[in-house]
């Protein structure tokens, strides 16, 4: 009898656990991947920024830039039907060189605005922004964090060739979630018109980056929850956690990668593009830049960044 009892105890303990477990996977599910408000980072310390990269993100003249563009509004409908929305900004004088740009989560577009205003005046090259799906006026009740995204970009490319000829030569840049998913596209067959990639602040994966934010915020282990949030995305998003890899596609990258990352990030660690350099197939460089918290690079050491963006792309745009 007293085993019995033992036993039933111990089978309650155990479907209670699975319940927990099941509903802590809904939650985070709802938390990090459904597209509404997420509150949770707010006040979040990893994204502290300095007051100076604050200034520059949220009143520099690169918004005023982008506000008095005439970007050409474009539509495309993904493989699986959502409507996203592109815009496209020809250069000050005709070029085949562009750079499209892929924004960090819960970003849009136009955010990119602060690089592509540098694109654009002076470096001369025709510019072009994407809602990712599940974001700004784009579709999706999902966030995909990069890796439906990544197929969303070769079909952006193929519309963009078809719309301003095949000649045109690429530079994929990402910030954070869209660096991932440039790196992402990288393992993908891209058009050989893809000429350089540019990865700043990104992730090896997407669970790699879910198990490290539950430790620093939640103080929880990644299993047994994660395995089962990854079940629950791939039910709901169509990706499991573990697929949505960076890591695994750079192994088959073709097209040459610029990595940046600064070395105070504790969002994304910098440990993380060391690991995707080093497994990295295609030709690679990488910089640090010192005392940059998240996607500060850009801000903190303009002068830094933009030389070795600039040597990078010497050598692969004509």
């Amino acid at each position: 009898m007293r085993n019995k009892r033992w036993m039933k105890i111990g089978a309650g303990i155990v479907t209670a656990l699975l319940i927990i477990n099941i509903v802590a996977s809904f939650y985070f599910y709802n938390l990090a991947i459904a597209r509404n408000v997420k509150e949770f980072l707010q006040g979040n310390a990893d994204l502290e920024v300095s007051a100076e990269a604050m200034n520059v993100f949220l009143e520099g003249d690169w918004r005023t830039w982008v506000r008095g563009q005439s970007f050409e509004q474009w539509e495309m409908t993904s493989y699986d039907g959502l409507k996203l929305q592109g815009y496209f900004l020809e250069a000050k004088k005709p070029t085949d060189k562009t750079v499209v740009f892929t924004h960090g989560y819960l970003g849009r577009g136009s955010d990119m605005g602060l690089y592509g205003q540098y694109y654009y005046e002076q470096l001369g090259y025709n510019i072009f922004f994407t809602d990712m799906r599940g974001h700004g006026k784009s579709e999706g009740d999902y966030i995909g964090f990069g890796w439906h995204d990544r197929l969303d970009v070769i079909d952006w490319l193929d519309i963009l060739m078809n719309k301003r000829g095949n000649e045109m030569q690429f530079v994929l840049h990402g910030l954070s979630m869209g660096a991932a998913t440039v790196l992402m596209a990288s393992g993908e067959e891209l058009p050989k018109n893809v000429k350089a990639i540019v990865a700043d602040s990104p992730y090896t994966s997407v669970y790699d980056m879910f198990a490290y934010q539950m430790k620093r915020m939640y103080h929880l282990p990644a299993i047994p929850i994660l395995p089962t949030t990854s079940i629950v995305t791939k039910m709901k998003a169509g990706y499991s956690l573990t697929q949505a890899s960076a890591l695994d596609q750079v192994k088959k990258a073709k097209a040459p990668i610029l990595y940046i990352h600064g070395n105070a990030d504790t969002f994304v660690p910098t440990n993380m593009t060391q690991l995707l350099y080093e497994n990295t197939k295609s030709e690679k460089e990488s910089i640090t830049i010192d005392g940059a918290g998240h996607g500060e690079g850009f801000v903190l050491d303009k002068e830094k960044y933009v030389r070795a963006l600039e040597q990078f792309l010497k050598k692969y745009i004509n």
